[in-house]
């Protein structure tokens, strides 16, 4: 994500970024982002694809982590966005108003969605991503919505209701989780095998004390050490309380959500063929994770619960 502090607006500091991280790990393919800002022109779309950078993402201002650059109004970069259409680059859209008069963290999704719908119709080749979808409202505004516009769904939020977070700055996130029926709504579409909604994880690895010991909780939840079992456990949960179904949950569905249609929207070849065997060992969630090299502390969604056992095959 290019929501850093200073923000990724140009391909110089994303492409810097990818070396970064390409140099903790060699085996991922990481797809890199700008930042919409006003600095971004459709030059710099026209850099960005010769640089091999796959998209822009879009925060409006003051939403969520270091989003303060962010976009105050959509019509200003519409030259961006025809650009984008024009080079196959992706838009990824957090997608909350800013609260403001009446909008608060509850409703600022359902709101942001007439922009999705808007963008859409101006620009019905540009590929859109609504990313971290919440609402029962969002999945049927991407249903709406033509064949360039997908949503993403988090591990977390296929558990995660308002009371969850109301207690614990751990289920703390932006867009924050919202109802029961909300929930169930993102559960359905998971299981779906509709390629329009497919995983993403928006793990956030806050340190503990930014989590506790601030004026503010920071906003985001940690999964990525045990994304995978996460899903499961949400679907199994699911299923025992008569939301989904077993016969919902199949191979095919879990795959398809889980890699290969988000594989497939953004043209990833399937080039190693990786797999992964997932079985139960009673294997525990840590309640924390420490960084070796700096001695900062993360604690792990659902920290000191039983999941699944996730290995590579």
């Amino acid at each position: 994500m290019p929501n850093l502090v200073p923000p990724i607006t140009t391909v110089q500091h994303a492409l810097e970024y990818r070396n970064k991280l390409e140099a903790l790990e060699p085996r991922v393919k990481f797809l890199m982002s700008l930042y919409l800002h006003e600095s971004i022109t459709p030059e710099t779309i026209i850099q960005a694809k010769q640089h091999g950078i796959t998209g822009v993402k879009s925060y409006p201002a003051g939403v969520t982590t270091n989003s303060s650059s962010g976009v105050v109004d959509y019509a200003q970069f519409y030259p961006v966005f025809e650009e984008m259409e024009r080079q196959g680059l992706i838009l990824n859209l957090h997608g909350e108003s800013p609260s403001t008069g009446d909008v608060t963290v509850l409703n600022a999704e359902e709101r942001f969605l007439p922009n999705l719908l808007e963008l859409n119709q101006k620009f019905p080749r540009l590929r859109i991503v609504l990313e971290h979808c919440t609402t029962a409202a969002a999945i049927e505004t991407v249903k709406k919505c033509g064949p360039t516009v997908v949503g993403t769904i988090t591990a977390h939020h296929l558990s995660l209701i308002v009371d969850s977070w109301a207690g614990d700055p751990f289920c703390f996130c932006k867009p924050v989780a919202k109802t029961p029926a909300d929930r169930d709504a993102l559960l359905r579409a998971a299981v779906s095998g509709d390629a329009k909604f497919f995983f993403g994880s928006d793990s956030a690895p806050h340190p503990l004390t930014a989590k506790r010991g601030g004026d503010k909780a920071a906003a985001g939840v940690f999964t990525q050490p045990y994304a995978t079992q996460i899903v499961l456990d949400a679907f199994e949960q699911a299923c025992e309380a008569g939301i989904l179904k077993p016969e919902d949950v199949t191979l095919d569905s879990l795959e398809r959500f889980l890699s290969r249609s988000g594989r497939e929207f953004y043209g990833i070849d399937d080039e190693r063929k990786e797999r992964i065997a997932i079985y139960k060992s009673h294997e525990m969630i840590s309640n924390t994770l420490r960084s070796e090299s700096s001695n900062i502390e993360v604690v792990p969604f659902r920290r000191g619960q039983e999941t699944w056992t996730v290995t590579w095959v």
